[in-house]
């Protein structure tokens, strides 16, 4: 029985660390992929999510760079108005994303050092301010600002990794 309760413990703790570590390797990467290119070489990356609209202007950016900005054309709108620079270059990501991507990676830490026990109504909490301010932004004139969009994102990040945590302990009760 102890056993197999160290073995449930070993796996949830590689499997959160895992998660961990994806997290932060990607945020350190959108936080170094500007400053990898010329200073301001990019601008106004405006465009669509699930598509790639920049294709132009990553083909000339270095292996590491064009990968990362590829990987922000496909999964953010990338707006001028809700993006920050570094180096003088337009991020790859929006400032919502950048702060989704903080809370993934704080969020897993803290699940790691607290493993904090999961309830519903602290998850709603944590997930409501993105979901009320970016779905007023999707049905109505409303138009955010860059400090909430990095405060709900952060917010909704860790929302989503102490749902991640859960998880992970779940599978884990029925996995041993």
């Amino acid at each position: 029985m102890i056993k197999q309760l160290m073995k449930a413990v070993k796996y949830t703790c590689k499997m959160k660390f895992t998660f961990a570590a994806i997290f932060i390797v990607l945020l350190t990467l959108i936080l170094i992929a500007p400053l990898t290119l010329p200073t301001g070489s990019v601008d106004n990356l405006d465009g669509s999510v699930g598509a790639i609209d920049n294709s132009q202007a990553i083909a000339e950016m270095n292996p590491l760079a064009a990968t990362i900005y590829t990987l922000g054309d496909i999964n953010c709108h990338q707006m001028v108005s809700n993006s920050w620079y570094i180096n003088g270059n337009e991020m790859p990501m929006c400032v919502r994303d950048l702060g989704i991507l903080i809370g993934l990676a704080a969020g897993m830490l803290t699940v790691i050092l607290l493993n904090p026990r999961f309830s519903w109504l602290a998850f709603i909490i944590m997930v409501m301010p993105i979901l009320i301010d970016g779905g007023a932004q999707m049905i109505s004139d409303y138009v955010s600002f860059n400090m909430l969009r990095l405060a709900t994102g952060i917010l909704g990040g860790l929302g989503a990794s102490y749902f991640l945590g859960h998880l992970i302990d779940a599978s884990v009760k029925t996995k041993f």
